[in-house]
């Protein structure tokens, strides 16, 4: 038994936030009914052919659903997609051009009426209102507006972040919002629209930087993997051309790193580096220090020395790595998922499954399930046989 077991979600979804957040709920059990359009499917399909001929991205976000193809634009699939709603649907999620399902007849306001407990979720760039509405938004141009990329990468050059860090946030807060809903509707009996923005996501994970500049102060600097008001805390090259990452977080780190690490125990008692303040101003002199005594010793030995001092610290893992990594392998993280091209790895949600594993079902073919949802619905083959020579599925 999972939390979400007898819940079904629709969606009509594409690209990252909206998959992402139905994935998570599948996850935990729901039923997730993917609409995609006849012959194309969700453009993500399209991105790449990294995983044995199947792409990065929807792989990631859609295993454990139903692909139900649709042409939702023909009259005849506007009537499945309302049936299949008013028969099935707990939740419809989407995240197409925002006022598109309304006018299809699928807003909130058309659902409502009919189903009182419907929850809709609405994902999209700037929301569903505002002057910024209709303008397009992709995760970099997101991370842009949000102030990110001002606040990512060196001195020189802003830097975007490597995974879809809009669409993510997006997708966690409508994944979120969603299961506060489902709870509501136990006390209450009602449905909730619910309109997720990217902007406004990201820009709640933007809200240290905005604090650090309010009331005109100046914001934090580029720094690259560095961090712009701690110090130190980041990347140092050891003596063998590795790299090591670590971290303090106050003094009594501070006192530590020096007797430990550095070896010089004196340079705690001086006065320029007392505090983090003043660590942070000196950050060259400081640096210069750390660098001339890692220069004689091995990531390995830097690494050893930081444990010694527990010193928060960690490797600049590739991706070889991660998929490596000692600490997921010891926590039995990896299962294997199905997909069209046959199975492959994936990591378990975060989170505890002592109970059982997450749904962690394969990977949908474009259209795998729409036989036999129409089934479901009544359709007899005749009839699924004649929907498809139209192109309505």
């Amino acid at each position: 038994m999972r939390p979400l077991d007898g819940i079904t979600v629709i969606t009509l979804e594409h690209a990252i936030a909206a998959p992402f957040a139905t994935r998570q709920l599948a996850d935990l059990g729901a039923r997730v009914i993917k609409v995609e359009r006849p012959g194309v499917g969700d453009f993500a399909r399209g991105y790449d052919a990294r995983v044995r001929g199947l792409a990065s991205h929807f792989v990631w976000t859609n295993r454990s659903k139903e692909s139900l193809a649709l042409d939702i634009k023909h009259p005849e699939a506007r009537q499945i997609l309302k049936r299949l709603i008013q028969v099935h649907a707990d939740v419809l999620v989407q995240n197409l051009a925002p006022g598109a399902t309304a006018r299809l007849g699928f807003g909130y306001q058309d659902l409502v009426a009919q189903k009182p407990g419907i929850i809709v979720c609405d994902i999209s760039g700037y929301g569903n209102d505002g002057p910024y509405r209709d303008k397009k938004a992709y995760d970099l141009l997101i991370q842009a507006e949000a102030g990110f990329l001002s606040v990512t990468g060196t001195k020189e050059t802003p830097s975007k972040a490597g995974p879809s860090i809009a669409d993510i946030a997006a997708g966690m807060y409508a994944f979120s919002n969603i299961l506060a809903a489902l709870i509501e509707r136990q006390k209450t009996g009602k449905g909730r629209h619910i309109d997720i923005s990217m902007l406004e996501a990201l820009g709640e994970w933007m809200s240290y930087p905005l604090y650090y500049a309010f009331d005109g102060a100046a914001p934090p600097a580029r720094t690259g993997a560095s961090h712009a008001t701690i110090y130190p805390y980041g990347l140092f090259q050891a003596g063998d051309g590795n790299t090591v990452l670590l971290g303090l977080q106050n003094e009594r780190e501070w006192v530590a790193f020096c007797e430990y690490v550095l070896r010089r125990p004196e340079l705690a008692r001086e006065e320029r580096f007392a505090g983090n303040a003043q660590r942070n101003a000196a950050r060259q002199e400081l640096e210069a220090i750390i660098d001339a005594t890692f220069a004689s010793l091995s990531a390995a030995e830097v690494i050893e020395r930081l444990e010694q001092a527990n010193i928060a610290n960690a490797r600049a893992n590739d991706m070889d790595a991660l998929w490596a990594h000692p600490q997921l392998q010891a926590r039995a993280r990896w299962r294997n998922v199905g997909t069209p091209r046959g199975e492959v790895p994936a990591l378990l949600p975060p989170g505890s499954w002592e109970d059982g594993d997450p749904r962690m079902d394969p990977v949908p073919a474009l259209g795998e399930h729409t036989g036999a949802i129409l089934e479901q619905l009544g359709y007899s083959a005749t009839q699924i046989a004649g929907l498809r020579a139209e192109g309505a599925i």
